[in-house]
């Protein structure tokens, strides 16, 4: 009778998550989903300015009121602006810049030689933890995290006599579900505060913002992410899993990196720190070439250092690539330099062909100003409903981790909702800092759950190699007390820093008073 109800159960969940899985697969591309959103805006603004809506501006109390954008010169707009909207879509350049130093690194094959050569040291007694750090700092390298470490943390648990699959697990729960932690800012900083800093000067042109804007939150978030990983994976996780026989000599899959690849390492290392030491040199002193003119402020939004975030870290890629690929004879000249970074432009097509149809759709947006409307309106439905500061992010948290099952690209769904959320929650006082955090919670609390995660499916055929019989279901249900520890974690820490007013990051705070 026990082994029928347990296999009803698991029927139920699995019809349930093929549900899930099904909904998720009939939603359109983004580029086709930004498409339907943009033809609906001008819909939308015809209705609205048919309705007569409009609102008062709080910052200038000057009446702003919905535009029709399918008249003559609305349509005149759209034709010549195609060009100029893509041309100041704000990540496009951002990402584009990062991505010709971190495309050296990745392809240089430093970043997969760091991951291999870091978790073949860890201590037995350390293991669940280090994975779990390694999976949420491989966060900065993109794609190659989720590739090369999940099989690594198998054969590490497999080595010290444990099942491969508990390592593996942990290590994907600490890279997909502490996605936006980090002790540095990366390339998901440089992405969503893209989409933040725009979105609130709709209400207040005068806001300045970093992508360093949530950096001591995500540092503090690493420490608490690590420790609640572990417990998971330790009480939760582990004992579920019997000991594993392997039925090869899989223990020497893992192979030690090569010498060469040692010394590249060691040489890259050394030229991280010296361009550390060279940041850390002109940041001191009296007039420091980092420190704000007006106020000697390192962490002002106008420093040169805030400014500079997105070279500095172009070059903390570049450089140690290809110091690694010139020692470990990856690149043999700058021809072959300068082909890895025409490789890893090549490798954002996609994302530039997202962000043109992107950009039109916040050009309609603005233009039309539904964006402004929809705040102003959706601030005051808030404020009337009563809900308490606290309850508004818990619920803005739990919007964006339901979205975020649907949708998986988070620039994308960041595209769509700041706009909407960072004015309206800077209506109610918010610093666009503190949603941009919330959203960036929810959008990496369920990352470990959807199967619609590209890295989903690579997950299930490494898992396969242990136990063909592993399927959506027992990933799932392995993900999931990540997934509910983490948000309870994650969200308790984020209410501390609210009630006792810490920043969020340099200059960012969680209140806002609007000039």
């Amino acid at each position: 009778m026990e082994k029928e109800n347990q296999s009803k159960s698991t029927s139920r969940i699995e019809r349930i998550l093929n549900a899930i899985e099904r909904a998720g697969n009939a939603l359109p591309d983004p580029v086709t989903l930004f498409f339907i959103i943009s033809v609906a805006i001008l819909i939308i603004s015809w209705l609205a300015a048919q309705a007569q809506l409009s609102v008062i501006h709080p910052s200038t109390n000057e009446t702003v009121s919905a535009v029709n954008l399918l008249t003559k010169d609305g349509l005149r707009n759209i034709m010549t602006g195609f060009v100029k909207n893509f041309q100041g879509y704000p990540p496009l350049g951002l990402v584009l810049v990062v991505m010709i130093g971190a495309g050296v690194a990745e392809k240089s094959g430093m970043i997969t030689a760091a991951m291999r050569h870091s978790i073949s040291k860890i201590p037995a007694n350390m293991v669940s933890a280090a994975v779990i750090f390694i999976g949420i700092i491989a966060n900065a390298f993109g794609d190659a995290g989720f590739v090369v470490l999940p099989p690594l943390a198998a054969l590490v648990f497999l080595m010290i006599g444990r099942h491969p699959l508990v390592g593996m697990f942990a290590s994907y729960a600490g890279m997909a579900g502490g996605f936006a932690a980090n002790v540095m800012v990366n390339m998901s900083d440089v992405l969503a505060a893209s989409f933040t800093i725009p979105a609130a000067q709709v209400i207040d042109p005068s806001y300045q913002g970093t992508p360093a804007m949530n950096l001591y939150f995500l540092i503090a978030s690493v420490g608490i992410l690590v420790i609640a990983g572990t417990l998971v994976t330790e009480k939760i996780i582990a004992p579920r899993f019997k000991t594993y026989v392997p039925d090869d000599d899989l223990q020497h899959e893992i192979t030690e990196i090569s010498d060469v690849e040692v010394k590249g390492l060691k040489w890259a290392g050394f030229t991280f720190l010296a361009l550390f030491a060279v940041v850390i040199a002109l940041s001191v002193g009296k007039d420091a070439f980092f420190a704000d003119p007006a106020t000697g402020s390192l962490l002002a939004f106008t420093s040169p250092l805030m400014q500079s975030i997105i070279p500095l870290i172009t070059f903390i890629f570049l450089i140690p690539g290809l110091v690694y690929g010139k020692v470990t004879g990856s690149i043999k000249n700058d021809k072959e330099a300068a082909a890895m970074m025409g490789n890893s432009m090549r490798d954002m097509g996609p994302y530039i062909i997202l962000a043109f149809v992107a950009s039109q759709f916040l050009a309609y947006f603005n233009w039309s100003n539904l964006g402004v409307i929809l705040s102003v309106k959706g601030a005051e439905t808030l404020r009337a409903a009563g809900f308490s500061d606290i309850g508004l992010i818990i619920g803005f948290i739990i919007l964006s981790s339901f979205i975020n099952i649907f949708i998986g690209s988070a620039s994308a769904k960041w595209a769509i909702m700041a706009p909407i959320f960072v004015p309206m929650f800077l209506l109610l006082g918010f610093d666009p800092a503190l949603t941009q955090m919330a959203y960036r919670i929810g959008d990496s609390i369920t990352n470990p759950l959807t199967p619609l995660l590209p890295y989903f499916p690579i997950l299930l055929a490494f898992a396969r190699k242990y136990d063909k019989n592993v399927g959506i279901g027992t990933m799932i249900s392995n993900m999931l007390p990540y997934s509910l520890v983490f948000f309870i974690i994650w969200t308790v820490l984020l209410i501390i820093f609210i009630l006792f007013n810490l920043p969020l990051g340099p200059g960012a705070g969680i209140h806002y008073i609007l000039p």
